[in-house]
């Protein structure tokens, strides 16, 4: 008798784990509430003067989220308190579970909204890490063949 394996977390995290099936590969589905979450997150980010902010929608290319919300802070104590002001922004409409890792006077803060990843870099940190060369747009279309300057 064969039992079946089990894997930890919730059903987002274990369908991640799975990846997804032939059948149901489809287009992207736009939740409203998401949309609302992203301009909280950007509009907090504006307000605390948060540099660079870049918006990168990860659906069809990521299983652990839609977007991803990447910002520059100049300090430390400005990343903690744009992280501090977007869980209490998304708290005040109804999104419960918003968790923070790296808020102690770090040089990269993730902020997991569920289907949006908020990360907040000093400069150097985000250089160093390169989110927007991992995970932006230019990465799924090819690259252009290159021309031959000699005819």
């Amino acid at each position: 008798m064969g039992s079946a394996v089990t894997a930890p977390g919730t059903p987002r995290k274990k369908a991640a784990v799975a990846g997804p099936a032939a059948s149901e590969q489809r287009e992207p589905v736009i939740d409203p509430k998401v949309e609302t979450y992203l301009e909280i997150i950007t509009n907090s980010l504006s307000d605390d003067k948060g540099e660079d902010i870049v918006v990168l929608d990860l659906r069809g290319r990521a299983a652990f989220a839609d977007r991803m919300v990447i910002a520059t802070g100049v300090a430390d104590r400005q990343i903690t308190a744009m992280a501090s002001h977007i869980e209490r922004k998304l708290r005040e409409v109804g999104l419960k579970r918003v968790l923070i890792e790296g808020a102690n006077g770090s040089d990269w803060v993730l902020i997991d909204a569920g289907d949006i990843i908020v990360h907040l870099f000093k400069a150097e940190a985000r250089e160093m890490y390169g989110l927007e060369r991992m995970w932006g747009k230019e990465l799924d279309t090819p690259p252009e063949e290159p021309v031959d300057p000699l005819g």
